[in-house]
């Protein structure tokens, strides 16, 4: 092979070009050309206008997921807020309808205490409050337990109302409570008297299944009575104040086979209800006691039979 046909060229790999100090001055020189360009003349504008809308569908896809990572973070963090909020908003509701029970309670409570203050003074006789504790364990009585005893001053055969009339009577003290056997007790009587004829009758308590009541016993068929009449004390057994209200007529059977008439009436008093109640001295602990006769010396007793036996002869 001739040596004159040989290329003698360097391969690429080893061909030199510019130094990397000319290339560095050219850039920087036209760098600093450009942001003069375009500090001036704005010729970078549209260049950056579309070079963004090339690269926002990149853009917009690579942040998907760290929005949807975001998102779902967010949401579980707004559902756990959501619940907390609202686990407190029902504790709150249900502290304000306990309030507004306990408001509502609180309100007829006074009520019914400025309606038994009411009736303390109309009634005008000694009356010590007291408030009814529980029933009485006997489910075959009709029978309350108060807060009051002998400690209190309350006597056995007490009177015992409430702000709409006579509830029952005292039948056992102890000396912190008090037993009270309500009207409507199959044992329990009381004697009343009709407000608008006048007429005095007695009432037996009428306990049932279907509703307590009182029943006057022992009327005649032609007596003049009708449903709706006020009962109230009579005042004749020395236990009741004469006036208080005690049960109005509900029902008046009249039997053609029987001379006598079923009465049946509703006490006007909350025989299930009753919170606060007065109790009331007996009719006869409140009277003054009779005077009792001056003694007669003997010498007195003597003149005086003298006197009489004179005057005895003709």
């Amino acid at each position: 092979m001739p040596l004159g046909t040989l290329d003698r060229t360097p391969p690429p790999f080893f061909k030199q070009g510019p130094s990397a100090l000319s290339k560095l001055m050219v850039f920087s020189a036209v760098a600093l050309f450009l942001m003069v360009a375009d500090t001036r003349f704005r010729i970078a504008g549209p260049l950056r206008a579309a070079l963004a809308t090339a690269l926002y569908p990149v853009q917009w896809l690579v942040q998907q997921p760290v929005q949807a990572a975001g998102q779902a973070g967010g949401y579980f963090t707004s559902l756990h807020a959501a619940q907390k909020n609202e686990t407190a908003a029902q504790q709150r509701l249900a502290q304000q309808a306990v309030r507004a029970q306990q408001v509502e309670q609180l309100t007829l409570e006074n009520q019914r205490l400025r309606e038994l203050l009411a009736m303390r003074e109309r009634i005008g006789t000694t009356a010590t409050g007291a408030q009814v504790l529980y029933d009485a364990a006997d489910p075959y009585a009709r029978k309350v337990v108060i807060d009051r005893g002998q400690t209190h001053g309350i006597e056995a055969g007490s009177p015992v109302v409430d702000d709409s009339g006579v509830l029952g009577q005292v039948t056992r003290v102890y000396p912190l409570v008090s037993e009270v056997t309500l009207l409507i007790d199959r044992d329990q009587a009381i004697p009343v008297l009709n407000a608008r004829t006048g007429v005095r009758s007695v009432a037996y308590g009428q306990p049932a299944a279907s509703g307590d009541a009182l029943e006057l016993r022992y009327t005649l068929a032609s007596a003049d009575i009708n449903q709706g009449d006020l009962l109230t004390t009579s005042g004749v057994d020395g236990v009741y104040p004469p006036g208080l209200p005690v049960a109005r007529v509900t029902q008046v059977e009249r039997r053609a086979e029987s001379s006598f008439t079923r009465i049946v009436c509703e006490p006007l008093a909350r025989v299930q209800g009753a919170l606060h109640v007065l109790v009331l001295a007996p009719v006869g602990a409140s009277l003054p006691p009779s005077p009792l006769p001056e003694p007669v010396s003997p010498s007195r007793r003597l003149a005086t039979d003298t006197a009489k036996a004179r005057s005895a002869k003709p």
